[in-house]
């Protein structure tokens, strides 16, 4: 599930504000690219993994549920939930600390 918003809306950087949020960065040895997850519990699954992009003056974050590491072998990905109520509630939890703007 997608949330775009403008630069002038997040006020802060989209590392920044994610952190804030209660995400924490991780590092891909494979492709070298950044993501940011949040736990749901003492485990490491499952988790809200999410991108940021940003693209000229608006910023996506691009969220998806891990519920749980790729458990076949050779996968090195695994399949996340794009939908449904826990990715929608963190969406408009984030899309309301936006709006209520504690990072300006």
């Amino acid at each position: 599930m997608k949330l775009t918003v403008s630069r002038d809306q997040l006020n802060t950087s989209p590392e920044d504000f994610l952190r804030r949020a209660g995400y924490g960065l991780i590092s891909d040895r494979r492709t070298g690219g950044n993501s940011f997850v949040r736990r749901l519990g003492n485990n490491f699954y499952p988790r809200l993994h999410m991108y940021a992009e940003e693209q000229g003056d608006n910023i996506s974050f691009n969220l998806h549920l891990d519920q749980k590491q790729a458990s076949y072998p050779g996968a090195h990905m695994h399949s996340g939930e794009y939908e449904g109520g826990l990715v929608a509630d963190e969406i408009a939890r984030l899309r309301n600390l936006i709006n209520d703007n504690p990072f300006a």
